[in-house]
């Protein structure tokens, strides 16, 4: 599931929410960074604009693929669990292994493009999804499965900054840009939509296999349609190598503690906070770090990622919860439990749409907190679910969930746009994402492991309450902290 908006619209008017969508302000904010810079044509690169509608074709179906995938999965995990015979602690890193990779290489995926060429750097994220979709597929046990997964969450790191970079490219008039990303973004929510019900259908009446076949012939079509894209520009972009490496090693090592627990969880969380100080002071000294430290000093950088984490603990792991608890306890088919999504979808769409119109009348920091409450108050709403619970009531307590965090993400994002200076505009943006995916990652490790308490594979409600207990007060306070800490400000005029 995602939260999103057009990508090029200015900073108080840019929103987005999911793995997929997470890097839309990201390439938004280098979009209007690289006019600074002088590129370096790929070889064989001629100036001008060629192969807009493939361009467009091709960022349409990436995102579209990876946006499916994610969503299906979820759906798709008790049919992996039957099939592979995991526990929950299996379905867990199944979702997880994806989210942080994705997660921990969004710092960086952005400068790879810059340095590579947003084509170049399609080609490979593409090729890599593709080939980690076969892997997941034709996958012969848990581990192997997991291991691609990994692979996937990094390919798709790398493809997002390019998704968006390639419409950038290939359309030099603003008003035909807008309207290219306009039609990208409405693909995401059609897919957002979709992605329930099709990984349902596939899981029910084929397998869940299929979930991850089904990518195969789009990465093909995908690979076909940049042969007719013109080569982007290369630009000199920073590595910070030992930053990423740390910062990868610190969440894997935080979520494994989680997850595992025991001996090899304590020695987990030791390689997680060894990692975290050696990123520390490697950001500290690095000449072009990742994460400028002087940059989290800020009062509104720092609640506006705090907000962004805290929103996703709930969203995120709301639909985790949802997609076991359909399942497992109410034993709906995988298809009828991808079609309970499919009204919170909507939800979201058109919340992204009202969200930046409120702020510009009221001013972003009423929105942003009264998102999280709303939030918090669908987490708390969740509580009175058993397994009988009418359809139609349970349908009824999920409005809130589709409200909260589509309605307050614009606006946080809109606020850290304008907190730090232009250059910092896309480095921030990636921070944002990525503690956006941290917690969802961590969501689904702690609220995994609280449904499990009664048993191995055995779904707990009792540990699905607490689950939404602890997201519940996470989001009330963060509200708090937001409606204290962030600066006052009022109705967001237009230009």
């Amino acid at each position: 599931m995602s939260q999103g908006r057009g990508p090029c619209l200015p900073p108080t008017r840019t929103s987005h929410t999911t793995p997929q969508e997470d890097s839309v302000t990201t390439v938004a904010a280098r979009a209007r960074s690289r006019t600074r810079t002088q590129p370096v044509l790929e070889a064989g690169a001629a100036p001008g604009r060629t192969g807009q509608t493939p361009a467009l074709l091709a960022a349409l179906l990436g995102f579209a693929v990876i946006t499916i995938d994610v969503s299906a999965v979820n759906i798709a995990l008790p049919g992996i669990r039957d099939d592979l015979h995991s526990g929950m602690t299996g379905l867990q890193w199944v979702a997880d292994a994806y989210t942080l990779m994705f997660a921990g290489l969004m710092l960086s995926a952005g400068a790879l493009s810059d340095r590579t060429g947003a084509r170049r750097a399609y080609v490979l994220g593409t090729t890599l999804f593709t080939l980690a979709s076969l892997a997941c597929a034709v996958a012969p046990g848990l581990g192997a499965l997991i291991a691609a997964r990994v692979v996937q969450g990094g390919a798709a790191a790398v493809l997002m900054p390019a998704s968006l970079a390639l419409i950038r490219e290939a359309y030099d008039d603003a008003r035909r840009r807008a309207r290219a990303i306009a039609l990208w973004t409405v693909g995401g929510s059609v897919s957002m939509a979709a992605g329930p019900v099709l990984g349902g259908v596939l899981t029910e009446h084929v397998g869940w296999r299929a979930v991850f076949f089904l990518n195969l012939p789009v990465g093909a079509a995908i690979l076909l349609l940049l042969t007719k894209v013109a080569p982007s520009p290369r630009r000199p972009a920073p590595l910070d190598i030992p930053g990423q490496i740390t910062a990868v090693l610190t969440l894997a090592g935080l979520t494994f503690a989680v997850i595992e627990g025991g001996g090899a969880g304590l020695a987990a969380l030791a390689v997680a906070v060894v990692s975290a100080i050696t990123f520390y002071v490697t950001e500290k000294r690095h000449r072009a770090p990742m994460v400028p430290l002087t940059m989290l000093r800020d009062r509104t950088v720092s609640v506006s990622l705090a907000v962004g984490f805290a929103i996703n603990v709930g969203f995120y792991g709301v639909v985790f919860l949802l997609g076991l608890y359909l399942q497992q306890l109410r034993g709906m088919s995988a298809t009828a439990a991808g079609l309970v999504f499919v009204p919170l979808a909507v939800l979201i769409t058109g919340t992204n749409l009202i969200s930046p119109r409120v702020a510009e009348r009221f001013g972003r920091r009423p929105v942003v907190v009264i998102g999280q409450l709303v939030l918090a108050l669908a987490m708390f709403a969740l509580l009175p679910l058993t397994a009988h619970t009418p359809t139609w009531l349970l349908l009824t307590l999920l409005v809130p969930t589709g409200l909260g965090g589509a309605f307050a993400i614009p606006a946080v994002t809109a606020m850290l746009m304008d907190a730090v200076p232009g250059p910092r505009v896309g480095t921030a943006s990636g921070l944002l994402n990525a503690l956006r995916q941290t917690g969802g990652a961590l969501a689904v490790a702690v609220f995994g492991t609280l449904l499990a308490s009664n048993g191995e594979g055995t779904f707990s409600l009792t540990g699905m309450r607490v689950s939404l207990v602890v997201a519940g007060v996470l989001l009330v306070a963060t509200a708090v902290v937001s409606g204290v800490a962030l600066r006052t400000s009022g109705p967001v005029r237009r230009n």
